[in-house]
């Protein structure tokens, strides 16, 4: 069922331009990813034979044959660089990003075609292989690059070349077009469309984006006609050779084994999900359409409740890059791949706006700050791929990988951050996650700016400061993490506030009349606290993890004089904090136990218990883990009765 939406009612994300960051904790960041991250995958690019690839040079027999997804490394480089340069103008990136969009023109086919490897490896191909060669996927990445690009540079140079491809797809794959029918096998482009139909008012791409959302898993399966009329497999039967053997298994790989209405469990390959369910969540906005949102909310349902981890990761089964079965999360064979944990930032946002209820941006904050946040090393430079949450001591970063989705993924979302932090309503101003700076809100009542003071997640004071043009009634709306349990204070101009009465949806709704230098305050508690796993997921019976605020804690040897799985915590120990100067964060420290053998007694097997010493336990927060040096590592901790 399809309602029209209340344009009235529907929330949307604030301006990159109406957003201003200042924040102890993401501005240094930001800053270490637009003069280290930015260049640095730009020289990967050009060495990886990305930029290259575009002057269609390639010719058969040729060293560095283009791969199916470079068109997407670029792209999200492209949307990273111009998110940065909305911000901080810069005339070598600037010139950069128009060079690579050179390219990308040059490359374009006259009825608007953008893909290398269809254009010089297989010419003739293209939209024969949907389910494996990630064509619609690169467009998609393509597509938000040029909005992207609009949106921070005013210029159309991107924007016009993805508007003929889009214009290009639309009739490929409408009525009487070689690809009627039919859709991608790695999601990505569905949400493209919608941004590209709000940044041009072209009902057309929203309606794409549908018609390729509602054929999704439609009998007969379109991957299974494609596959006959193309004679083979398809690109990627070398790596999945029992796929003909396991139909289902490899149709829940690509969320196409049932139409998207109709699916209640989150399967397959975890960030083709993300990004799928994404999609749904803004059509069922634009759309009003019943049927979608009812779809979104039981797969969060049983994503969060059952399938995710206590990081905000997800997908925990390495051999499909996704999900396993209910309660499934393994600690070292687990996956958790930076990109799903970015593709969660993206469809928690989506829910929050469609819904405004807090308990989805809870969500988006605990994998914003874990997941995503470990992704690149504080430098800048290297990356996971993978997030598990424990380690032997051979896990480290990379510099780069040969199917480099994360790293550009990472850059695109950091740059982004603006589009998280804020939203609005017709007469609302929302405030979802505590960073500090400003922003300037279009609201029915007038225009309204807040200032946000806070070293948020090092403290729980929020102060923010409300201006509107003139004094008017409308709502500020501020987030009430689910973790702070009902134990946060709020005033309004130093007048307390009945918490547990104002908050509804998760956000402390404040409407009133609002003048000039009305100030609201906000204390959120921040002593650290205990988690338990569900005793369906084995591995962490017996074990705790440690939060403090948003941020998920893990022990690192490098802070320890043994294996940190030699290490056990108390049940009734008590917590401590202690600043971190490198990390500007607190770090949790508790007194534990270490198990050793006894001096000298180096056998393998004995028939007495290990000695059990007295230990100071010292917890860093997991983003931070990994920069020190390798060695071992445990979010989910030993845990004695006593």
């Amino acid at each position: 069922m399809s309602t029209p939406p209340d344009p009235a009612s529907s929330r949307h994300a604030l301006p990159l331009a109406a957003v201003t960051i200042d924040d102890h904790f993401w501005s240094p960041r930001r800053e270490v990813v637009r003069t280290g991250t930015i260049p640095q995958q730009e020289r990967q690019l050009r060495s990886g034979g990305q930029f290259e690839a575009l002057r269609l040079g390639w010719k058969p027999g040729d060293p560095n044959e283009p791969h199916i997804f470079w068109e997407s490394d670029v792209a999200k480089w492209i949307e990273a660089a111009s998110y940065s340069l909305a911000k901080t103008p810069d005339p070598v990136l600037d010139a950069a990003v128009d060079e690579a969009i050179d390219l990308l023109a040059g490359a374009q086919q006259e009825d608007g075609y953008l893909n290398v490897y269809f254009t010089v490896v297989a010419p003739g191909k293209r939209f024969t292989d949907l389910r494996d060669t990630h064509e619609l996927y690169c467009a998609g990445h393509l597509i938000e690059a040029g909005v992207a690009h609009h949106s921070a540079t005013g210029k159309t140079s991107l924007l016009d070349i993805v508007r003929r491809f889009a214009d290009l797809i639309d009739r490929e794959f409408g009525p009487g077009g070689s690809a009627e029918g039919g859709y991608d096998g790695h999601e990505e482009i569905e949400l493209a469309l919608v941004k590209l139909y709000r940044a041009t008012g072209e009902r057309r791409y929203l309606d794409l984006s549908r018609r390729l959302i509602d054929a999704r898993g439609t009998e007969p399966f379109y991957f299974d006609l494609e596959r006959e009329e193309r004679g083979s497999e398809g690109y990627f039967s070398f790596a999945f050779p029992e796929r003909p053997k396991q139909v289902q298994r490899f149709r829940e790989y690509t969320q196409s084994h049932l139409p998207v209405r109709e699916q209640t469990e989150a399967v397959g390959h975890s960030v083709r999900a993300m990004y799928l369910y994404t999609a749904m969540a803004d059509l069922a906005l634009e759309y009003g359409d019943d049927g979608l949102r009812s779809a979104c909310e039981r797969l969060w349902q049983n994503l969060t409740e059952k399938k995710m981890y206590v990081t905000g990761g997800l997908g925990s089964d390495p051999s499909i890059e996704g999900f396993g079965p209910d309660y499934d999360l393994p600690g070292i064979g687990g996956y958790a791949e930076t990109c799903a944990a970015i593709g969660l930032v993206f469809w928690s946002q989506r829910m929050a706006l469609l819904t405004g209820e807090g308990r989805y941006a809870d969500v988006m904050e605990r994998a914003l700050y874990n997941a995503a946040l470990s992704g690149a090393s504080a430098e800048g430079t290297h990356y996971f791929y993978g997030n598990p949450l424990a380690s032997d001591g051979s896990v480290h970063r990379h510099e780069w990988f040969g199917v480099a989705c994360c790293p550009p993924n990472f850059a695109r979302l950091l740059t982004s951050l603006e589009y998280y932090a804020y939203a609005e309503g017709a007469n609302e101003a929302l405030v979802t996650l505590f960073v500090a700076g400003s922003a300037a809100f279009s609201l029915d009542s007038g225009a309204v700016r807040l200032d946000v003071a806070t070293e948020y997640p090092r403290t729980g004071s929020v102060s923010i400061t409300v201006t509107p043009a003139e004094a008017a009634t409308f709502t500020v709306a501020v987030r009430m993490p689910g973790w702070a349990g009902g134990s946060a204070t709020a005033e309004v101009n130093g007048d307390p506030v009945d918490v547990p009465s104002a908050v509804a949806g998760g956000y402390l709704r404040l409407e009133r009349e609002w003048r000039e230098g009305d100030v609201i305050t906000l204390d959120l508690p921040l002593a650290p606290q205990r988690l338990w796993a569900n005793p369906a997921v084995t591995e962490d019976v017996g074990r705790v993890a440690l939060r403090r605020g948003p941020l998920v804690y893990c022990l690192e040897g490098v802070d320890h004089d043994v294996p940190v799985a030699a290490l056990s915590l108390p049940r009734d120990s008590g917590f401590g904090t202690e600043l971190d100067e490198d990390l500007g964060i607190e770090a949790i420290v508790a007194d534990g136990f270490a198990d050793i053998a006894p001096d000298g007694d180096e056998r393998l097997y004995r028939e007495t218990p290990p000695d059990s010493r007295p230990t100071r336990v010292r917890a860093v927060p997991y983003f931070a883990w990994a920069n020190r040096g390798q060695s071992t590592m445990e979010v989910w901790i030993r845990e004695t009765a006593r």
